[in-house]
């Protein structure tokens, strides 16, 4: 039997991988800029190594080294990469038949936006380079990204169709195409399909881990807009009303837990940029959260402790990373025990 473990569970350690002057982080016109961009990287990297390993992927080891105070549970690896959101080229973790499998899918750029061949060739390196010991690794010829998946541990999938269903990923498949890889690859017994939904500035065609999360078997939090005025306001509204309508395997409705929009955030271009509160991540012993300068960031925190009494609640202040794209969440991929 094969499973896709919650995030939640016994992690064995996190992936990271840190910006350089090859990836679009760096500003030749701002060299300054690149060193303010590793900032929230070393945060998020401190934040989950209190309580476990954190594996850092980066261009020059020494330096990336000694920025930090501590590099407990800190191995500094030096790979070639073309961008930092590990989350959707690093390893998606398994269990077969009770054993940890790596499985690594093809990773195109979100659907050929972006030069990704560097960070579609990290997990093969890293494997060989002997960080994971003897686990397993498969290599599966199949478009598939990390953030892209919600996983309850117990062989329940939500993902969003706009993203798993494009054309730009595996040639546009079905809904019923899509849910057989996911079965075979991850164990799926059943997808739950949000149809609705997206982040302005996301360049990942609305993945999961913007929108709405599992934190627990029969518990979602979701992304909820107030403002009628926003543009993301009649798509959240759909979106919840769908996952109103999705049932536990025991039929029974979801306990749904409501995140703040943040307030619009722009770039120098007045851009808008996809900064949202669903893109935390779960480790062994914290809740690491990003936060934007804005008025809900304490009040998501006071939500995230009610939610996860047992484990410390850590902000960590993101507007960089969404400037690229990205949060949190983005910049991180667990490995399972």
């Amino acid at each position: 039997m094969i499973t896709m473990p919650a995030e939640w569970e016994k992690q064995r350690a996190v992936l990271m991988s840190f910006p350089h002057e090859e990836t679009d982080w760096h500003d030749p016109d701002n060299k300054e800029d690149l060193e303010a961009s590793l900032s929230p990287f070393i945060r998020i990297a401190q934040a989950i190594a209190y309580g476990e390993a954190v594996y850092i992927i980066c261009k020059d080891k020494e330096k990336i080294a000694n920025m930090f105070c501590s590099t407990r549970n800190m191995t500094f690896i030096e790979i070639p990469t073309n961008d930092t959101w590990i989350r959707d080229y690093g390893y998606i973790s398994i269990r077969e038949k009770d054993e940890v499998k790596l499985l690594d899918f093809t990773f195109d750029g979100w659907g050929g936006k972006f030069e990704a061949s560097l960070d579609n060739a990290v997990n093969t390196v890293l494997h060989q380079k002997g960080y994971l010991g003897t686990t397993p690794l498969e290599h599966i010829d199949f478009v598939l990204e990390g953030g892209s998946l919600e996983s309850d541990g117990a062989g329940t999938i939500l993902t969003t169709s706009e993203c798993l269903c494009n054309p730009n990923r595996n040639g546009g498949l079905s809904k019923q195409e899509i849910e057989e890889k996911l079965h075979t690859y991850l164990g799926a017994q059943r997808v739950l399909w949000l149809d609705h939904g997206y982040l302005a500035g996301d360049d990942t065609d609305s993945h999961i881990d913007t929108l709405a999360r599992f934190v627990n078997k029969t518990t979602i939090m979701y992304v909820k807009c107030e403002d009628n005025e926003d543009e993301h306001y009649e798509a959240l509204q759909q979106m919840e009303a769908q996952l109103q309508s999705f049932s536990t395997t025991e039929g029974k409705p979801y306990t749904l837990i409501p995140l703040p929009m943040c307030e619009a955030k722009y770039n120098d271009e007045q851009k808008r940029l996809p900064a949202t509160y669903a893109n935390f991540l779960i480790t062994n012993d914290a809740l690491i959260y990003p936060t934007y300068d804005d008025k809900n960031d304490s009040r998501t925190g006071e939500i995230f402790k009610e939610v996860f009494p047992d484990r410390e609640i850590i902000p960590v202040n993101c507007l960089k990373l969404i400037e690229q794209g990205g949060s949190l969440h983005c910049s991180t991929m667990q490995i399972v025990y």
